[in-house]
């Protein structure tokens, strides 16, 4: 009987689960940030034109990564290779007048000193974004940290 009681519940709160939400005047239908415009019909938009090469790009919080001020398209990262090396190295920085891996990136989870890049920190852009010269998809009211606005 418990069993049983247990068959009824679980069908019965599956039931609920996939029934749609309704409103006062029907259905909630979810909206695309596009609006009515299709995949398809959508143009080039502006996340597609990275920023030139510039200066590091100031952080707006603290701890955050620092951004990409370049486009990084075509850059392969893979277990075997990573483009941003060929720039960000501690080795090859100044040729490139890159900003250099940080220290941090050189340490295992627990603390140790490493040779080479640990593999937590290997790809890059996991935390590291390019930036895009597009507009706000959305009204924005952030403001910047206190001890970081500039």
């Amino acid at each position: 009987m418990k069993s049983l009681s247990r068959a009824f519940l679980s069908i019965l709160l599956a039931a609920f689960a996939i029934t749609p939400v309704f409103a006062a005047d029907g259905p909630v239908k979810l909206q695309s940030l596009r609006g009515n415009t299709s995949i398809a019909e959508t143009p080039d938009n502006d996340m597609s034109k990275p920023t030139k090469d510039s200066k590091p790009i100031p952080r707006d919080f603290t701890q955050q990564p620092p951004l990409i001020p370049h486009t990084v398209r075509d850059y392969q990262i893979t277990i075997n290779f990573n483009k941003c090396m060929d720039c960000h190295s501690w080795e090859r920085y100044r040729e490139f007048n890159a900003t250099k891996v940080s220290q941090t990136h050189f340490k295992d989870r627990d603390g140790n000193e490493l040779d080479n890049v640990s593999s937590r920190r290997y790809f890059c852009t996991q935390c590291h974004v390019p930036q895009a010269d597009a507009k706000p998809l959305v009204d924005n009211t952030f403001k910047a940290a206190a001890g970081m606005r500039r």
